[in-house]
């Protein structure tokens, strides 16, 4: 279980974040109550043990282009931001870092105008499949240029693709992740379009 060090930075990094509409500032006060609890924050048996345990996504994105980089994941079906589950202990900014290693091979450089190392968004979100459990999600931004140079990890995504954030496009939850529309409207107005 989390030391007490590790759970206050996390607290902080929930309370950080400025909601974008209702169901965020539900999400937030919902994931606040949750840390102050006590309750196991990490997953410490895949895939659902405990129910409901924080993620990291990280969101590459091209802020002079407009772009932001999706995977698509093989064992969910859907195209998502990369990311994975903290490891016990582990704080959502080391799982970002270690994350854009393993999956993209990349450095991570948290976005300085997007968050600096704190996330930009949160969503509380049942997973897809059986079993289902909640992922708490913190979504970091990462700066990375369309040219960069991303080796996809084969095991985790089919491949990657760049998306347009401020143009209008659905994010259909069959084929994105659920909460994808509400990030981009977040995304597009953290950048004043």
């Amino acid at each position: 279980m989390a030391g007490e060090g590790v759970r206050e930075a996390i607290r902080e990094l929930v309370a950080g974040i400025r909601p974008v509409d209702g169901l965020e500032a539900s999400d937030q006060a919902r994931t606040l109550e949750w840390i102050t609890s006590g309750a196991q924050l990490f997953r410490t048996v895949p895939p659902d043990t405990p129910p409901k345990h924080l993620v990291s996504y990280f969101v590459p994105v091209d802020a002079e282009d407009r772009c932001l980089l999706l995977g698509d994941h093989r064992k969910s079906g859907l195209c998502l931001p990369p990311g994975g589950h903290c490891e016990d202990g582990e704080d959502p900014r080391d799982t970002v870092t270690r994350e854009a290693a393993e999956e993209l091979q990349i450095d991570a450089r948290f976005h300085r105008g997007l968050g600096a190392g704190r996330p930009l968004f949160l969503t509380v979100t049942p997973t897809v499949g059986i079993p289902s459990h909640t992922d708490v999600s913190l979504w970091f931004v990462l700066e990375v240029g369309l040219g960069a140079e991303l080796r996809p990890d084969p095991r985790e995504y089919k491949g990657v693709s760049w998306f347009r954030f401020d143009e209008e496009r659905d994010w259909p939850g069959d084929v994105y992740d659920p909460q994808m529309h509400r990030f981009a409207r977040k995304l597009t107005a953290a950048f004043g379009l």
